[in-house]
């Protein structure tokens, strides 16, 4: 990278560090550090749930499956998309109505205190762990930029993201995924995607270099598309990340329209992924580590000047995503553990102080765990097994069943979790028999334990 790549990057981070310093003036309440005052336009919001949706995991990981699988590696991203499209749509209408800001008090509306503690531990882990894997994303890249050791870049990269948002909370969240929204499309759409294409000679020669098998939308394998969806489409669905978002919106009918929009945007971008996957396998068939495929892929073709854009891009959509989990994460712990029962009757002021000293801990947690697993597809595979395993059923069933019981409910999280870790422990954290075995102990207990205690007390 030549001066003028680093100077796109000074730049950048300096105006991302600026509108945190000037968050700070605006967020004066916690509903607006939290939720932004539920003040956001269509265009704005539609520009906040893409940014955070499209992480580092959508991008890095994406491109190594085009590498690896060819267009089959479209469905790990556009799964999310669904997920995204189909909450906008079904269940959107009837959170909104209950005016929460987290999972875990949604619980409380239909369970009771028992059911929210649990609710609370299990969805801030599953945040905590996607904010790992941006943090670790993040550190892939600026390591391949700067030539820094691992452990270096994952401290650098990690520590000015996580300062703007301990700073602005959403409020400069908001702001600043608008601002990476516009890089990261820029970067893909308009620059790593025509310069990729143009490197193996156009669509209809890339197609033509490529193995019979990395042209099937279905090379990676029916069960894992299968796993894809029951992973990532319902645990997308129950994501603290993606509700703080949605509750950003000034009306339902402006939060639903962004849910569509993105769901159409997902897979756009997921076809951009995979096609630059693809065209780096043309070019460089024997890249050792194919998580580097997309850095690898934009050092070699890309002149001075859009190489700096690019990067931008990709460190946008990584910084956006590593922003809104690690605050969805502090939200969960602040407003659903440590104000109900630690910290109770707090002013308004002394709980969005409480809410960035916990953000600020838990940006340090993240950055720990980052260095220690080193994995983005791993952790994010541990990430959604945990919360589609653990919240999805009580959540679904809870609004659509009014019969479900809070002792079912506590109960069947309980006991998912333990499958889940159990079988992550047996089979690894890519089994996809671990959710499905998670999901159906979750619906079993939830359905005949509530119908038990219903009859006992009829």
């Amino acid at each position: 990278m030549r001066t003028i790549d680093f100077l796109v990057f000074i730049v950048y981070f300096a105006a991302l560090i600026s509108v945190g310093i000037i968050g700070v003036l605006k967020a004066k309440s916690s509903e607006k550090y939290m939720v932004a005052d539920r003040n956001l336009g269509l265009l704005m919001l539609f520009g906040c749930l893409t940014a955070v949706f499209l992480g580092g995991s959508s991008t890095i990981g994406t491109s190594q499956l085009g590498y690896e699988m060819g267009l089959s590696g479209f469905w790990f991203v556009f799964s999310l998309g669904v997920g995204i499209t189909i909450f906008g749509l079904f269940l959107l209408d009837r959170i909104m109505d209950l005016q929460v800001i987290t999972i875990s008090e949604l619980l409380y509306r239909l369970f009771g205190h028992r059911v929210r503690v649990m609710g609370a531990v299990v969805t801030a882990m599953y945040t905590l762990m996607i904010c790992v894997t941006q943090v670790i994303a993040m550190g892939a890249v600026v390591s391949q930029i700067f030539h820094w050791p691992m452990m270096t870049a994952i401290l650098v990269g990690g520590s000015i993201v996580f300062v703007y948002t301990i700073l602005g909370g959403m409020w400069t969240l908001s702001i600043t995924d608008v601002i990476q929204f516009l890089v990261m499309t820029i970067g893909m759409f308009c620059i790593m995607l025509p310069m990729s294409l143009h490197s193996v000679g156009g669509l209809t020669m890339l197609f033509e270099q490529m193995p019979t098998s990395h042209l099937s939308f279905f090379n990676i394998g029916f069960g894992e598309i299968v796993n894809y969806f029951v992973t990532y489409t319902l645990g997308v669905m129950v994501g603290q990340d993606i509700w703080q978002r949605f509750f950003t919106g000034k009306t339902k009918r402006i939060s639903k329209t962004s849910g569509v929009l993105v769901g159409l945007y997902s897979a756009l971008y997921s076809i951009v992924m995979v096609i630059v996957g693809m065209c780096a396998y043309v070019l460089f068939p024997n890249i050792q580590n194919t998580q580097n495929v997309f850095a690898h892929m934009a050092f070699e073709i890309l002149p001075n000047g859009l190489l700096g854009i690019v990067f931008a891009a990709l460190i946008a959509a990584i910084m956006s995503t590593a922003s809104g989990t690690l605050l969805a994460s502090a939200t969960i712990i602040s407003n659903d553990l440590l104000k109900p029962y630690v910290f109770k009757n707090m002013e308004d002021h002394q709980f969005l102080g409480l809410t960035r000293l916990t953000t600020f801990i838990l940006a340090v947690i993240a950055i720990v765990i980052s260095i220690w697993v080193k994995e983005v597809l791993i952790a994010i595979d541990i990430a959604y097994a945990i919360l589609t395993g653990g919240i999805f059923m009580p959540v679904v069933l809870g609004l659509f069943m009014k019969r479900i019981t809070p002792q079912a409910a506590f109960y069947a999280i309980i006991a998912s979790v333990m499958v889940i870790f159990i079988g992550i422990g047996i089979a690894g954290p890519q089994s996809t028999a671990t959710i499905f075995y998670a999901i159906l102990v979750n619906a079993i207990i939830l359905i005949i334990m509530s119908q038990f205690q219903r009859k006992k007390e009829a």
